[in-house]
């Protein structure tokens, strides 16, 4: 079972070092972890080549390049993020599989919420109708993972007109509340992300 560290509201540094305190604790033989949080607002830059270039005007947001795979994306309020800090063991060892596994769990959310989401068989992550509601990227030391995932709840979707959100621009990103059509908050999606995680 893993454990559940609900953090509410934090700047991202103070979640990204609790991530690394639990990445060491799980690879020294603890319990697996999952963080579930909400950021103020800040742009993180994964590994991918060229991915500081789709920052254009951040303007006094902070931009954090980070360790995870990936492009640039935006974290802020109305966006659920959870970091599971999971040790993947025998047949698990598949960096793949468990990017698939975080999407199955965002799509099941999804359908809780009675909103039909899906693959994009070249582009990772969660999406309804050609639109991007999640994003993944992750980060892996010694078969631990850490970073995670992203739900746009009911975020101000203008910030990710700052950047160029997973190299696409930034009219390919939704959420939740726009597509269903009624306010979907963080806590509701986090609640749903929860009981879904704490198997693992």
């Amino acid at each position: 079972m893993a454990r559940l560290i609900r953090l509410g509201r934090v700047d991202y540094r103070e979640a990204w070092a609790r991530q690394q305190a639990e990445l060491a604790a799980v690879i020294d033989g603890a319990e697996n972890a999952v963080i579930l949080c909400e950021h103020e607002s800040v742009y993180t830059v994964g590994r991918k080549r060229g991915a500081l270039a789709n920052v254009l005007h951040p303007g006094g947001t902070p931009v954090i390049e980070v360790e995870r795979g990936g492009d640039v994306t935006w974290h802020g309020p109305g966006q659920a993020v959870a970091y599971p800090i999971l040790r993947l063991e025998g047949d698990g060892r598949d960096l793949h599989a468990h990017l698939r596994r975080l999407e199955d769990l965002v799509i099941d959310v999804c359908a809780d919420l009675g909103l039909e989401a899906g693959r994009d068989a070249r582009n990772t992550g969660v999406w309804h109708d050609g639109r991007k509601l999640c994003s993944i990227g992750v980060a892996c030391r010694r078969w631990v993972t850490w970073h995670g995932l992203a739900v746009n709840a009911d975020p101000d979707l203008s910030a990710f007109q700052a950047i160029n959100p997973c190299g696409f621009s930034s009219e390919v990103m939704t959420s939740l509340s726009r597509e269903l059509g009624v306010r979907c908050t963080v806590d509701e999606v986090e609640l749903l992300l929860a009981e879904r995680m704490r198997g693992w």
